[in-house]
């Protein structure tokens, strides 16, 4: 008897339909399984048998064909165990023949116990057997909440196998999942840190104000203890806010790596590596591709602390994708691109003791240290971020609190969005589809949306020839004047806005002596 039963599997961040074909035959018993399985999937031969004899229900003794289709596309995981051991006792008749399952789709690992185990990336594989044509999906017990986000269709928690036989059967009715894709809160209060908890540095304040508007990419320079980290990790706060989209996007790339945390992601993401990583950890890859550090961060920030301390291989592999928001790994039997699209932050040390510069502390590096301190950063790289700061050491009016206390993040996320709302009213005004952050402006639309007047243009021609700039380093000055102009809630960018975007790029010439 030939039964056929739906699941979903993963191949990069999406879902994608599979197959489960049983055929059985009353002979001697044997268990074969095919269609490219992996040794997760070759191994459920063993737990779907010792589920179904723990749960109560004889295990047919057939001999029994699986096949998982689309047989060219390697199957990996455990997510496969729910729909072979349906489709098995469909097969043999312990579930009615004329179950349909055309509208069904199947989930989840199996324990020996009969138990069904929570799998990583629920998220895509819900949203594909969606888009398939699905009506119900049937997961893990734990994942049935990260599964109901998704509109469309019906989610059924199982919490063992015998529960689910049973419903198949008509004997008992599994409850349906209620939707949870409302109320969320996007703000990313949740993170419980604040911009107002920093004393002092105003400087850097405001250019990570500018760079939360424009998407850009940002470096900043001080000595330890000058507050680099405290700013980049309240970053997230004053970003505009995710869209519902945006959110689900980031919560597929989290769902697939087996640590989502909750069914939604509701905040930007912040990711902080640690400078041993490897290229492979931080932009994706493996012998079975997953998403590496810069994909978790999409749509979010990834933070590189001690950024000359990162292997060059690493740094350098970060070219590409904050070029393209994307990331391809070619394996031999899978070709994945994985979403990139984040702002980079970085920190560092003037230098390796990190008081080169500083008027209250001695450097007692050479100058031949700190240049090669200072080169393990290569210009391609420092090409591509958009604004660089310095930051002084702390005053000690700062550090006891009798300065006034710093400006909350609501208050500056709210000039962001305004910022943002500001651009797209610019870009919708001009029949613009594309809705990029100044960051990403493609070369088209500089020249379209960065006019400048003539003070501003003669501005420009002079830093252009006195200063060095590159193409790219040209072209980004004015993304990030495109920014404080629209902060200032000003069409046209003016000499001011230039001068300021200027003033980001000049630490490039004092400490590695190029643009």
């Amino acid at each position: 008897m030939l039964s056929k039963v739906y699941s979903s599997g993963v191949l990069g961040i999406d879902g994608y339909e599979v197959v489960v074909e049983c055929s059985s035959w009353n002979r001697i018993p044997r268990f074969d399984l095919v269609g490219l399985p992996d040794a997760a999937v070759k191994e459920a031969k063993n737990r779907v048998q010792s589920a179904c004899e723990n749960s109560g229900i004889k295990f047919p003794p057939l001999d029994i064909m699986i096949n998982l289709a689309p047989a060219d596309v390697k199957k990996e995981g455990s997510a496969f165990d729910l729909a072979i051991i349906v489709s098995i006792l469909n097969s043999s008749g312990l579930v009615p023949h004329s179950t349909d399952f055309s509208d069904k789709c199947f989930v989840g690992e199996l324990s020996l116990s009969g138990e069904v185990r929570a799998v990583g990336g629920i998220l895509p594989m819900t949203i594909s057997a969606r888009d398939s044509g699905k009506r119900e999906i049937y997961v893990p017990y734990e994942n049935r909440d990260e599964a109901a986000v998704v509109d469309g269709i019906d989610v059924y928690g199982v919490q063992n196998l015998r529960s689910l036989i049973e419903h198949l059967r008509g004997n008992s009715r599994l409850e349906k999942t209620e939707k949870s894709d409302t109320g969320f809160d996007f703000t990313g209060k949740s993170l419980g840190i604040d911009f107002a908890d920093v004393r002092g540095q105003y400087k850097a304040k405001r250019a990570l104000e500018i760079a939360a508007a424009g998407g850009h990419n940002i470096l900043l320079i001080g000595p330890p203890g000058a507050g680099k980290s405290m700013l980049a990790k309240r970053l997230p706060t004053i970003l505009p806010n995710l869209s519902f989209e945006e959110a689900l996007e980031t919560t597929k790339i989290h769902s697939v790596t087996g640590n989502l945390k909750g069914n939604l992601i509701t905040a930007r993401p912040f990711r902080s590596p640690h400078h041993t990583v490897s290229a492979v950890g931080l932009v994706g890859g493996g012998t079975n591709p997953r998403p590496g550090e810069i994909s978790l961060a999409h749509n979010g920030v990834l933070f590189l602390d001690e950024l000359p301390e990162f292997p060059k291989s690493a740094t350098e592999a970060l070219r590409q994708p904050l070029e393209d928001g994307t990331v391809t790994v070619t394996r031999a039997m899978a070709k994945v691109t994985y979403p990139a699209s984040f702002m980079l932050v970085c920190a560092m040390n003037p230098c390796k003791c990190g008081y080169f510069g500083d008027p209250a502390k001695t450097c007692t590096c050479t100058p031949a240290s700190i240049k090669k301190y200072l080169d393990k950063i290569s210009g391609p790289l420092l090409d591509r971020i958009d604004i660089e700061i310095e930051l002084p050491s702390v005053s000690y009016d700062e550090i006891s609190g009798r300065t006034a206390p710093g400006e909350p993040s609501e208050q500056i996320r709210e000039r962001v969005n305004r910022a943002r709302a500001f651009s797209n009213a610019r870009l919708e005004k001009n029949g613009d589809k594309r809705r990029l952050p100044n960051a990403k402006m493609t070369p088209d639309m500089i020249r379209k949306y960065c006019t400048l007047d003539e003070e501003a243009e003669l501005l420009m021609r002079n830093a252009f020839d006195s200063l060095g700039f590159s193409a790219r380093g040209h072209d980004r000055v004015l993304r990030v004047a495109r920014t404080i102009a629209d902060l200032d809630g000003e069409e046209r960018v003016t000499a001011d806005h230039i001068a300021e975007a200027i003033m980001y790029r000049s630490l490039d010439r004092k400490y590695w002596k190029r643009q």
